[in-house]
């Protein structure tokens, strides 16, 4: 399956790690960090992603490089499928592939990133980009993710069948 690549903005890139488990397809998400999200279930999940420069540097090498900055691993061997962009409401590009894989939650280490909280204090802490990661069923991921990547769901049920 191949979709239009979009060029605009600012661009982000990631990998949706999957399996075939007990529940059949499960995905490989994160819960968002820091205070915005931290009382927030519904919604507040996100595919481990991060921005890219479209000048300097390919989306795939941005999506496996976020991948192991948020996640403290190095990406599983095999092959990336390209599920395509999506444009969030915000504008940014997001181009998510699929790969065939499994890692234990337990052995990620988080990446930080470093914001004024609260906002206007003049005070700088440092949160976790993503506070957790889960393996989740596919229907289930569907109420976690923000509502923006879920089509990368039933892009990969789509690629999968």
């Amino acid at each position: 399956m191949r979709h239009t690549r979009v060029m605009a903005g600012k661009r982000s890139a990631g990998i949706m790690l999957y399996r075939i488990g007990r529940s059949g397809l499960e995905v490989l998400i994160g819960h968002m960090g820091g205070p915005f999200w931290a009382r927030k279930d519904a919604a507040a999940w996100s595919i481990p992603k991060g921005e890219c420069d479209p000048v300097t540097e390919e989306p795939e090498a941005a999506a496996r490089r976020e991948f192991q900055e948020e996640l403290g691993l190095a990406v599983p061997p095999g092959d990336l499928v390209e599920l395509g962009d999506i444009k969030q409401s915000g504008g940014k590009i997001v181009t998510v592939w699929a790969l065939q894989g499994d890692l234990d939650p337990a052995a990620v280490t988080l990446g930080t990133f470093e914001m004024q909280w609260p906002p206007g204090s003049g005070r700088f802490q440092h949160y976790p980009e993503l506070d957790r990661v889960q393996w989740f069923a596919a229907a289930d991921a569907l109420d976690k993710l923000v509502v923006g990547q879920r089509i990368f769901i039933a892009r990969l049920e789509a690629v999968l069948r």
